[in-house]
């Protein structure tokens, strides 16, 4: 299983890091926008 798994990882690096990317962008906008209301 963990041999499937690593290859999936190493088929997929590029999309891994877009989607890691993409996570993380809407981790910030979810912070932001809950933040606004403290801030008006």
């Amino acid at each position: 299983m963990t041999k499937d798994i690593k290859s999936a990882i190493k088929r997929s690096q590029d999309t891994i890091i877009a989607d890691a990317l993409g996570a993380v962008a809407l981790l910030v906008m979810l912070f932001v926008g809950l933040s606004l209301p403290g801030m008006i």
